[in-house]
């Protein structure tokens, strides 16, 4: 059985990570305090922190042709479930850093994927493999 991973992430302001994470995303909201929130993130605990100030961006890293931001975390959904979020998204008019594609088509790994930021600028991939055991192939 996979277990559930745990991440903490800082964020500049809690209403927008509530707005983004819960109303957008549609995470169930956990247990929180007036410094963090916790998150049903697909079944993982995402935990949004207020901080005072954000860290800087890094320089992304180039992939398949696409800059990538760099730090990011995501998850890996259904197909349906990729399409769905993209959708919710784009109803919202989140723009998308790289807006959804097949990456590595034809290859090992393929993989559809996409790149948005939340409100505090923290990068997040949310990809979909038909076959999962694509996702370790090299």
């Amino acid at each position: 059985m996979l277990r559930p991973f745990h991440l903490a992430i800082p964020v500049d302001d809690l209403a927008k990570a509530a707005e983004f994470y819960g109303n957008i995303l549609g995470c169930k909201q956990g247990r929180s305090d007036s410094h963090w929130i916790d998150w049903d993130f697909f079944g993982h605990q995402l935990v949004t922190h207020l901080t005072d100030a954000m860290p800087p961006l890094l320089l992304p890293n180039e992939v398949d042709n696409k800059s990538v931001p760099i730090p990011h975390f995501g998850i890996i959904l259904s197909e349906p479930d990729w399409h769905g979020v993209a959708n919710a998204l784009k109803s919202h008019n989140i723009e998308f850093q790289i807006a959804p594609y097949i990456r590595f088509e034809g290859q090992a790994g393929e993989q559809g994927t996409f790149f948005v930021f939340d409100y505090a600028k923290n990068a997040l991939e949310f990809k979909y493999f038909q076959d999962l055991n694509q996702v370790f192939t090299h």
